[in-house]
């Protein structure tokens, strides 16, 4: 992807898991841009008390950071403003999918980074898969534990380059025993909870993946040249063309089980190069109740954050409005969460699948399961 005439580079460094080495990458890089005559700047560093990462660190100019006092806490951030004062050629700030303290100019840090590519400077920038948006379903079902720094998967795929930095589980596992990682008194803990080896490994494969699919989308642009996919090399990142005519429809409910379809289904919808609709069919005349007004309006804001289309179209036959829904957008391909098992006297109808199928000659039609309740 080349950057828009006067817009910054950006680079982002891609790892499965904390201590991969993803900061340490970046600081080695910035030294190299230095050494070749570039004006190089820090703009933000997160060590982790890590004294490696702090050696190499050194000898790079620091932009002081903005205090934040929140409470009885003083917080230090990211100073865009005195970045921009700065005016570098290149910008190290870490931790991309960091949100900042109350009270400041923008909630997340990588809306900071795009203000500073916007004025004309490169950056490079790190963050770990599991703080993608569309995959927190999916990661809190590997792990156990729901993610809640997120960012948009569009920062990702918008980015100049992507640099996965991978390492084995083993390897990480060796790190973190020898104190590398976080300090001795956390060690253990850690290696009870997130970095258990069969963890680490699943972490470590879904990296892998998303470095695929940014390999593939590479590869859609015809004249390309794909880059070499080796562990740790540079993946020049390139959104591919939109397939002719694939276009996905996911059927949703006021309800947190939604968010999960929506986040599997634009995963389905990039591996199409397609759009996606998200589509809500409310009985006509109901109002929703507070808990479906507060879950319709996360479904809104993580439509808008993942780039997808919410549909609100009331009506009392939800297969007629989907047919219609599917006519007028052009749907190829539509997905729901597991129906509920029928019950009464409409265990004797077709299911709502069945009609479904029936209803939309030449959709394809898939059940997202719920992976939670193997």
């Amino acid at each position: 992807m080349v950057a828009a005439p006067g817009r910054g580079r950006h680079k982002v460094f891609l790892g499965m898991a904390a201590g991969v080495g993803k900061t340490y990458r970046m600081l080695q890089e910035g030294h190299a841009e230095a050494e070749a005559g570039r004006d190089v700047v820090i703009g933000y560093l997160e060590p982790h008390d890590r004294p490696a990462t702090s050696a190499q660190a050194a000898g790079l100019e620091v932009v002081p950071r903005r205090r934040v006092v929140h409470g009885a806490i003083e917080l230090q951030e990211l100073d865009v403003d005195a970045v921009l004062a700065r005016a570098p050629e290149l910008c190290l700030i870490d931790e991309l999918a960091h949100t900042n303290a109350a009270g400041s100019e923008r909630p997340k840090r990588h809306e900071d980074v795009a203000v500073v590519l916007s004025a004309g400077i490169d950056v490079f920038s790190t963050v770990n898969v599991q703080h993608l948006e569309s995959l927190n379903d999916q990661i809190a079902d590997l792990t156990a534990t729901r993610v809640r720094e997120t960012f948009p998967d569009a920062v990702l795929r918008d980015a100049d380059e992507v640099v996965l930095v991978d390492l084995t589980p083993e390897a990480l596992i060796a790190r973190l025993r020898r104190g590398e990682v976080y300090p001795a008194e956390r060690i253990e803990a850690a290696l009870r909870g997130f970095f258990k080896i069969e963890q680490l490994a699943s972490l470590r494969e879904v990296a892998l993946r998303q470095a695929a699919e940014v390999v593939e989308a590479r590869r859609r642009v015809p004249g390309a040249v794909v880059p070499d996919a080796r562990r740790e090399d540079r993946i020049a990142r390139t959104a591919g063309p939109q397939s002719v005519g694939e276009r996905c429809l996911a059927l949703v409910q006021p309800h947190l089980g939604a968010q999960r379809v929506v986040r599997r289904a634009w995963r389905s919808a990039r591996r199409l190069g397609a759009e996606l609709d998200l589509l809500y069919v409310p009985a006509p005349g109901r109002p929703p109740t507070p808990a479906e007004q507060e879950a319709l309006d996360a479904l809104r804001r993580l439509a808008s954050v993942l780039g997808a289309h919410l549909l609100v179209e009331p009506g009392d036959d939800l297969v007629a409005v989907c047919r219609r829904v599917a006519d007028e957008r052009g749907t190829t391909y539509l997905l729901l969460g597991v129906p509920d098992p029928p019950r009464g006297l409409r265990r004797l109808r077709p299911s709502l699948l069945d009609r479904l199928v029936v209803a939309l000659p030449g959709i394809d039609v898939r059940v997202v399961a719920d992976r939670a309740r193997r």
